[in-house]
This record gives C-alpha cells, sequence and structure tokens, in this order.
C-alpha cells in the first residue's frame, strides 16, 4: 500500500571500500580486484528503486545522499545512471542536495571529480579523518595527510562549490594540541563545512579489540578538544550546527539536517535504514538483501512508531541542533506539553549549565553537547506516556 505523506530525503547505501577501516562498524565489503560485485549491487539498486517507484508514486525529494563504504569508488557513469534510474523514478526537485562520501584515495584527480559533478552532485564529503600521518595509521586508513591536502585541492580545481571534510578527535595517544593542529590544518584548505566526531570505540572494530580506553586522551582532555574545536572553528566562519556539523553560512547539510528535524526518508541498498509514514524498518546485509530485491518484498520487520515515540525522538534529533527543540513542535506531536512530561530532568539540566530554555525553545549548551549522549540516554529511559 502506498505511504500517506510525502518523503523528502533518499539515502543510497554503497557497500564496498577497498580496505575496512579499523574503526568502522558500518556494513561494507572491500570491493574485489575484478569488481563484478558492483555490477550485481547496481542491478539490484535499480530493481529496488524500481520496487519502492511503484509503492510511492512519482514523490518530492528535496536530497540524496550516497553514503557507505565509499560512493568514490563508483565510476562517474555509474552514479550517473544511479541519479537517473532515481529521477525517472521520483521527482528529485530542481536545487536537490545532491551529496556523496568520497576517500582520498578514490578521488584524487580532478578529472574524476569532474565526472561525479557532470553527473549531478553538487556537495562532496571528504574523508580526512586526521591530517597527521601516525594518526591515519593507527585508524587504518589508505591515504596519508599530502594525499588528502591533494585530493582536496582536485576536487576544489574539478569546480565543487560546496566540500565538507570529515575528522576525528579523541583518538588512540592524541594530544589536545594535535587535534587543534588538525582542525587548523582543515580550516586552511578552505572547505564550506566541517564534520568533527569524536571516536568511538565500537566493539567488535579491530581498534576497540587492540586499543584500551586507557589509551584514549582523558575525560578532561577530551572535554577540552570539543569545547576549544567547537571556539577554533566557530572563530574561521564555521558555525556549530549540531553535535559534531559546522559550517560556513547556508552550507548546512540539507540532507542530514532532514533526518534532524524528523522527515521521512528512504534508504536503498544494505543495510540501509528508511523511516516512512510512522514506521521503520533496516534492510538485511549482503545476500539477504539481494534476495529481498529479487523476489519484490519488503522488509519483514518494521517497527511502527506510535505518536509518543516520535515525539521521543523528535526531542533527541532536535536536542543534536544548536536550534533545538520547539516546545510547540513537541506538544503538537506528543498531545502534551514538554515540561508535564520531562520538566524536572530539563530543569535540572538548566541548572548545571547544560541546557537553556528562551523563547519556547529548549536547548543544549555546548558543555550538554559534550555529553548529549548520556542526556539523550537519559531522556529515552524515561517511561514514554500514551499519546494515542
Amino acid at each position: 500500500e502506498p505511504y500517506p505523506g510525502v518523503f523528502m530525503l533518499l539515502y543510497i547505501h554503497v557497500p564496498f571500500c577497498r580496505r575496512k577501516c579499523r574503526y568502522c562498524a558500518f556494513y561494507s565489503n572491500p570491493l574485489t580486484r575484478s569488481g563484478d560485485e558492483m555490477a550485481v549491487y547496481l542491478s539490484a539498486l535499480y530493481a529496488e528503486l524500481g520496487q519502492w517507484g511503484r509503492r510511492l508514486g512519482r514523490v518530492p525529494v528535496e536530497s540524496v545522499f550516497f553514503g557507505g563504504g565509499t560512493p568514490s569508488l563508483l565510476d562517474p557513469d555509474q552514479l550517473e545512471g544511479v541519479l537517473d534510474c532515481a529521477g525517472r523514478t521520483f521527482e528529485v526537485l530542481p536545487g536537490a542536495e545532491i551529496s556523496m562520501e568520497a576517500n582520498p584515495d578514490s578521488l584524487h584527480t580532478a578529472e574524476k571529480a569532474s565526472g561525479f559533478l557532470a553527473a549531478g552532485v553538487n556537495r562532496i564529503s571528504l574523508g580526512v579523518q586526521s591530517l597527521h600521518d601516525g594518526m591515519l595509521e593507527t585508524l587504518g586508513r589508505l591515504h596519508r595527510a599530502n594525499a588528502a591536502r591533494e585530493a582536496f585541492r582536485a576536487i576544489r580545481e574539478a569546480g565543487c562549490a560546496n566540500l565538507s571534510l570529515d575528522l576525528m578527535w579523541g583518538l588512540p595517544g592524541q594530544t589536545l594540541e594535535q587535534w587543534l593542529e588538525d582542525a587548523r590544518a582543515a580550516i586552511a584548505l578552505g572547505p564550506e563545512h566541517i564534520s568533527a566526531y569524536g571516536l568511538t570505540l565500537e566493539p567488535g572494530t579491530p581498534l576497540a579489540e587492540s586499543c584500551g580506553d586507557a589509551e584514549l586522551p582523558s575525560e578532561d582532555v577530551q572535554c577540552a578538544m570539543y569545547l576549544e574545536g567547537i571556539r577554533l572553528l566557530e572563530e574561521a566562519g564555521l558555525h556549530h550546527y549540531e553535535v559534531s556539523n559546522f559550517a560556513r553560512d547556508g552550507f548546512r547539510c540539507r540532507h542530514n539536517l532532514g533526518y534532524w528535524e524528523g522527515r521521512d526518508y528512504l534508504g536503498v541498498g544494505p543495510a540501509a535504514t528508511s523511516t516512512i509514514g510512522g514506521e521503520r524498518w533496516t534492510n538485511p546485509e549482503g545476500e539477504g538483501w539481494l534476495e529481498q530485491v529479487r523476489e519484490g518484498r519488503r522488509c519483514p520487520e518494521r517497527e511502527p512508531l506510535d505518536r509518543a515515540t516520535r515525539a521521543l525522538e523528535l526531542m533527541m534529533l532536535r536536542l543534536r541542533t544548536v536550534d533545538g527543540l520547539p516546545l510547540d513542535a513537541y506538544e503538537s506531536l506528543a498531545g502534551r506539553s514538554f515540561l508535564g512530561d520531562h520538566g524536572p530532568f530539563a530543569h535540572r539540566l538548566c541548572a548545571e549549565g547544560l541546557a537553556r530554555m528562551e523563547n519556547g525553545v529548549f536547548r543544549l549548551t555546548d558543555e550538554g553537547m559534550l555529553v548529549s549522549n548520556s542526556i539523550l540516554g537519559e531522556l529515552f529511559e524515561e517511561e514514554p506516556k500514551s499519546a494515542e
């Protein structure tokens, strides 16, 4: 049955890497030398897009995001084929943001970058992670700092006017000054956007198995990394707009903002998650995804999201952003007041300097964002009240 309403975001998971990084817990597989699995994947991806077109109709899409894995392992003509298919299936709106994640080792020539831009990409997010060779080795990255700089310049030379850099801080053995040097070096390149993520040791990853918490910077140093990093980026004109994201005016990532604003989104490809019409599901990985597409089935494990759950998730997502949670948005979704549901907890956060409430908006301070995972975890553990 077609879903009510309109989804505005399309996420396309490209599940291939040259080699999996030591910290990565996302679903991806190394691409073999023959690359035969890419053809199998693309054929299934076209089929899945077509199936969703029949289910949803020609709905408007405001943003498309190629994530991974390493989408820059696609050839530009392959990516163009996927975008053409999406455009025939849905109404990709004029001026839609078309983002692609890329790694320096697979997008290092202006010629290839030009190909992606000609295919329709208008925003590139380059996975630099660090501009310190020792840190890159620790993370298991294939490139080195000079290669990242060269890739940035090549993408610029190709004419990309919306270029983001991914950085990581809180790495094993990293000092506060090393992190600030990384941030300064990234700023010096002149990107429109920087994502700066604190390292999380994900269970089961090689980095988690080889590195104990004791090797990470102390809590005090990580706190300084976050707060001083914010000040440094803000001073450079990259404004803090989400826990880990900074942008020049007019260059916030519209696709990710859609997630944080609680919009509907369709995820295609293995392991991609969707939230549409009050339901959420995640595609199976690998062969399970291929079988699901071949048989034309929908993902059988769909989680219904009642009003109380959607209100709670809206609160958690909005609190990741500097714009915060408008209390009337919570009330219209939950059918009850935010302070009625969470007043004591909200007032305690304000008293501790971790949040503030003004003009009908509840938002976290920078210090609150530093510990946002524990704050949001505590909110999520509060028993949601029925809103039906």
